[in-house]
């Protein structure tokens, strides 16, 4: 009977064991299954992203160091996201009904579009400086050349901006150019800021330049009006006179101005009187070897 029990006992034992075995065996087959389509799929996206990011490298030559904008830069760069994965969803194996397999399957899409996504960004976002500086270039020029106001000269320059940013713009993905349009906006501002206070000392110093001479002019009248005062009503007349002795070195100057006589008596030797003749400039005076000068003053 022991024996018996015994038998039973073993013969349990082991279908439970072949039967864990059995059930085990799927899981087994299945994860390598998976790691295999893994490899595949990995296979395929390394391809097309090594032929798409040579075109990427052609796009940064020319925005990196040549410094230019590629036009319908967002259409392009959704074109080419797209193809690749057409390309990928072409080539790679089918997934089938398989839910390890369409996991994977779907991961490396995801991982495909990320790896093209992100070079593109880069780029998008170096044109969107280069964008920003030329709609601050055409701000400086607006604001220098035309007449139109500040605020005309800002809006226009906002709009530019606005129309070549949404040109390189990728639709459907998260670029956007709100930031550096802000930016864009506050140095307009700060600028514009800048410009209005110069003007606002500029037509300070003129206002200030206006005041004095005011100021003056009103000086000038009231010494005038003094000397009209002491002097009584000056003469409009101005009248100078200048003699030399003949054959000195002497010189006798007389004017009158503003009611005022003054006379001078210099002694100023004739340096140029050897080059004139024996007798010197006076022979060629009037009578008198008088010189004679008028002003008039009305």
């Amino acid at each position: 009977m022991v024996r018996l029990i015994g038998l039973i006992i073993v013969s349990y034992l082991g279908t439970v064991i072949t039967a864990s075995s059995e059930a085990s065996t799927p899981s087994v087959t299945k994860t390598g299954r998976g790691n295999d389509f893994s490899s595949l799929c990995e296979g395929f996206k390394c391809r097309i992203l090594e032929d798409v990011n040579s075109q990427i490298e052609d796009m940064r030559r020319k925005i990196t160091d040549g410094g230019i904008c590629i036009p319908s830069f967002g259409i392009k760069s959704d074109t080419l996201c797209n193809q690749a994965l057409e390309s990928f969803t072409s080539q790679a194996p089918d997934p089938a009904d398989d839910a390890l397999s369409t996991s994977i399957y779907d991961r490396k899409l995801e991982e495909l579009e990320a790896s093209i996504d992100a070079p593109l960004h880069v780029l998008y976002l170096r044109q969107l400086a280069l964008i920003r500086e030329k709609a601050l270039q055409s701000y400086r020029s607006g604001t220098r050349t035309t007449e139109a106001s500040t605020y005309e000269v800002m809006m226009n320059s906002d709009a530019l901006f606005v129309s070549e940013a949404q040109d390189v713009t990728r639709e459907g993905s998260d670029w956007e150019y709100a930031m550096e349009r802000s930016h864009l906006q506050t140095v307009m501002n700060d600028l514009a800021a800048s410009q209005k206070r110069t003007v606002d000392v500029q037509l300070k110093g003129a206002q200030q330049h206006s005041t004095a001479m005011q100021f003056l002019q009103q000086q000038q009248q009231m010494i005038q009006q003094l000397q009209m005062q002491l002097y009584g009503q000056t003469s409009p007349w101005n009248v100078g006179v200048a003699y030399r002795v003949p054959d000195t070195n002497f010189n006798l100057n007389g004017s009158y101005q503003q009611g005022r006589a003054n006379v001078q008596l210099s002694c100023v030797p004739d340096e140029y009187a050897p080059m004139l003749g024996p007798n010197g400039f006076t022979n060629g005076v009037g009578p008198g070897n008088l010189g004679l000068s008028l002003n008039l003053s009305f």
